[in-house]
């Protein structure tokens, strides 16, 4: 399966339980070792509250389906 009305990259926004941002990253598509096809991104971020505290993101938005199936007998 492919969406060929996807965008090239999504712009996620990261924000705490009382609406303050933590980050904005870009997720760009890719295509996964796997097969699969989606969007990635992953970065460092800081509390806001405490600079100091730095945490690693990593989000994977993969397409459900789109990994092609190994034909029959592999």
């Amino acid at each position: 399966m492919t969406d060929d009305k996807a965008p090239t990259s999504l712009q996620v926004v990261i924000l705490d339980n009382n609406g303050k941002e933590w980050a904005r990253l870009f997720a760009n598509q890719k295509d996964f070792k796997t097969g699969s096809k989606g969007f990635f991104t992953s970065d460092k971020i800081k509390n806001p509250e405490n600079p100091v505290a730095r945490y690693q993101c990593s989000l994977t938005f993969t397409l459900i389906g789109s990994k092609d199936k190994a034909p029959e007998g592999e």
